[in-house]
C-alpha cells in the first residue's frame, strides 16, 4: 500500500502545483519520475509521452496513468490518474464556488496577465528536452520546423503530421538499413 501512496502523492504534488497544463507538467513528471523516484528510465518515459500524446484524452491524466500502468499495473495507472486529477478538480470546485466574487476584480485580472508569460515558458521548456531526448539533430532539424509550420501557417491538421512522420520514419528505418 505505500507504493500506491507514494505514487498517488507524487502525482498529486504534480498536479498541484504546475500552471499551464498537461505539456507544462512534462518536465516537473520526467524530473519525479526519472530522476528523482527512479521509477522509468528516460527512454520509457519518452516512450510513454508518445503513446500520450497519441491517446485521446486529456494528456497529464493519459500521461500519469501510463506511468502508473507501467510502474505498478492497472492499480497504478488508476491511482496516478486519480492523482494528478484530483488537484484540478478541486481547484475548479473551488473557482466556481467563488468565481462571481471575482469576477471583475483588477487584481485577478493582473495576476493571470502575469501568469500567462510563465504558462508559455512551462509550455516551451518541454519542447527542448524532448528535441534532446528524441535525439533531433541538425539533419532532422527539420521535420519539427516543417511540422510546426504547416501546422501553424497552413492550417494542417496534426493528425496528417504525424501520420506523415510515422509513415517517413518507417520507410527510412525500413530502407537505410539496407
Amino acid at each position: 500500500m505505500g507504493i500506491y501512496w507514494d505514487l498517488f502523492a507524487t502525482f498529486s504534488k504534480i498536479g498541484s502545483f504546475t500552471l499551464g497544463g498537461g505539456y507544462a507538467m512534462v518536465p516537473v513528471m520526467e524530473k519525479e519520475i526519472v530522476d528523482k523516484k527512479g521509477w522509468l528510465t528516460r527512454e520509457e518515459f519518452m516512450d510513454i509521452l508518445v503513446v500520450a500524446q497519441s491517446t485521446p484524452g486529456l494528456f497529464a491524466i493519459d500521461m500519469a496513468s501510463h506511468i502508473g500502468y507501467k510502474f505498478r499495473g492497472t492499480w497504478g495507472g488508476i491511482i496516478g490518474a486519480l492523482g494528478v486529477a484530483g488537484p484540478s478538480i478541486l481547484a475548479i470546485l473551488l473557482i466556481a464556488m467563488f468565481f462571481h466574487a471575482f469576477k471583475g476584480n483588477i487584481y485577478v485580472e493582473k495576476i493571470f496577465m502575469g501568469v500567462r508569460p510563465c504558462v508559455v515558458a512551462l509550455i516551451l521548456a518541454p519542447c527542448f528536452t524532448m528535441a534532446k531526448s528524441a535525439k533531433i539533430r541538425k539533419q532532422t532539424l527539420w521535420i519539427p520546423l516543417v511540422c510546426a509550420a504547416l501546422i501553424y501557417i497552413m492550417g494542417v491538421s496534426p493528425i496528417w503530421c504525424i501520420l506523415a512522420a510515422g509513415i517517413g520514419g518507417f520507410l527510412y528505418g525500413r530502407f537505410a538499413s539496407k
